[in-house]
Parts: C-alpha cells; structure tokens; sequence
C-alpha cells in the first residue's frame, strides 16, 4: 500500500539527486532509505534506474512522482491553513546574518517563503552585524545566521548546515603544488579576509591561531573583490566552496583544502524562544535546509 512517507521519499530523492543527499533531507540512515524503497520496489516495480546520476526514474517512478506532487502539496497547504487558524495569521519574520556570502542562499528561500507565507513581513535586517543574536534580544530580528551557537538564555539554535571551506590561490602561486595547505603555509603570505573579527572567521579560530599564526592581513566587504585580488597574487584566502565554485569552474583563480582532513565551517539559525514555536518559523528553516541541500555545493545537514 502507498503510504505518505513513500511520497515524500520519492520527492526527496528527486530533489536532492542521489540517495545520500535524500536520506540526510529526510533524517533517515542511507540502509533505511534503501530498505524503504526496496520494500515499494517489491509491490510496484523498479523505481529508477541504478547507477544513473543524476537519478533516471522509470515510468513507475515518475507515476508516484505524480501522485506525489498532486497529493503532498495539498496535505501542506493545509497543514499551513490549521497552523494559521491555531497561530493567527499575522507575523514577522526580519533576518540578521554575520556571514558574508550568506545571501548567495538565503534569497532563494526567501522567494520560497513568500509564496507559502504571503501574510508574514519578510525582510533581511541590512548590513553586515558581528552581533545578530543581540538584535534578537533588542526584539529588532527575529530570526539570525551565525555560525558559533554560543548558549544564552532565551535563544534557541536550531542546526542548518556544515559546508566546506577551501584556500584560494593564483593559478601561478607556488602553493599550487601541494595537495593541501597546512597552518605554516598562511604564515608568510597575506590572508584576505571579509572585514571581520577573528573569532568570526572558520580559517583563524579552527587553523591559525590555535597553530600560534597570524599572517598579514588584508579585507574586503565582496566575494568578488576578494577573489580579484586573490587571482592578482596579493594573497590567499578562504572562503565556502558555494560563493566560489563558479570561479573555480572558470580558472579564475584554484583551491586547495585546508589541512590534510579539510575545513569545515557550520551554520545555525538562532531565534528567540518565545518565536521559536511559530510555524512560519519553522517552515522557513526547513527551506533553507532543503534548498541548500538540494542547490548548494559541499554542503551536509546538520542534526
């Protein structure tokens, strides 16, 4: 019998393009997943073809796909409706971020979020804040992006997502002949930085200065002129794969990890604890999530 939850495994798996990606959006174990589709498999058929990336679905696939996509977004929209009954149907939603290259995914949602939630005041609180929890107590946001979840009273973090962070160097600098850049390779050269206290930046609080290093230094507010600078030999720097990998695709300017294991950076959705309930809230972090998941290079869910 088709159940709801095959549908939505269905829908994830075409969302996010393989079953690893699929089972970490559904917070299932990638045996679980399988066994799930194993199961449906051996009532209807085969569902996609193995091996095939991105994911080839079979005609049987693409018909449950469509029930799938008749059936859940009605079951959501109502869902939504009884939530708005139960809440009311007013709200805001005005978003601080202490991280630069946030917005290359973050918009995306946004859009999403409108059109699931056209009744609630969506905005981005402008500017770059080094403290946007505290404009969570002040009551000026009601949701922020930060990447330490230092614990406060009254503020709820819930996980988004870890991303990998990789050195960028000129196609000419002499580093590009290592498989990786270990903590001494940053001391003698320039790091090039968004403009921000070091215990904000994954490169300084995870690497450098725990290696006792602290190279020159040199900022910028945008991704872009960073990487300018970066590709006219006047540094290094370190930044997420998704703010770079269309550079990257170009040669612009190369990468390499940072250390033998790599750099991984996390990000965290904070919300005051009386807002944290709200279902609009909610939603929204569930869209970052998947829309992250599913468009985001180097990215995993955090749980």
């Amino acid at each position: 019998m088709i159940e709801l939850k095959h549908l939505r495994t269905l829908r994830a798996l075409r969302k996010a393009g393989n079953l690893t990606r699929a089972a970490d959006m559904l917070h299932l174990t990638q045996s679980a997943l399988s066994q799930q589709l194993r199961l449906l498999e051996s009532t209807y058929g085969l569902l996609f073809e193995r091996k095939s990336v991105p994911i080839v679905f079979t005609i049987i696939g693409l018909r449950l796909l469509e029930l799938a996509d008749t059936v859940l977004p009605a079951i959501e929209e109502t869902e939504r409706n009884l939530l708005r009954l139960r809440d009311g149907t007013a709200g805001t939603l005005r978003i601080a971020v202490e991280c630069h290259t946030c917005f290359d995914w973050l918009m995306p949602a946004m859009d999403i979020f409108r059109s699931l939630w056209p009744e609630v005041e969506l905005d981005i609180i402008s500017g770059f804040h080094a403290d946007p929890v505290a404009l969570l107590h002040q009551h000026r946001a009601d949701l922020a992006i930060v990447g330490v979840p230092e614990p406060e009273t009254g503020i709820v973090f819930s996980p988004l997502f870890h991303f990998e962070i990789l050195a960028l160097l000129a196609r000419n600098h002499p580093l590009n002949g290592e498989p990786f850049l270990r903590p001494e390779h940053f001391a003698t050269d320039t790091l090039i930085t968004y403009p921000v206290p070091d215990d904000m930046l994954d490169i300084m609080r995870q690497v450098l200065l725990p290696a006792g290093i602290s190279p020159e230094r040199r900022t910028s507010e945008l991704t872009v002129a960073i990487l300018q600078l970066v590709a006219s030999g006047r540094g290094i720097a370190a930044l997420p794969l998704w703010a770079v990998k269309s550079y990257l695709d170009r040669q612009y300017v190369v990468s390499r990890p940072i250390t033998e294991k790599g750099l991984t950076g996390k990000l965290y959705a904070a919300t005051r604890s009386d807002m944290n309930g709200k279902a609009y809230i909610r939603d929204f972090i569930r869209l970052i999530r998947e829309k992250s998941l599913c468009e985001l290079p180097g990215i995993r869910l955090l749980n």
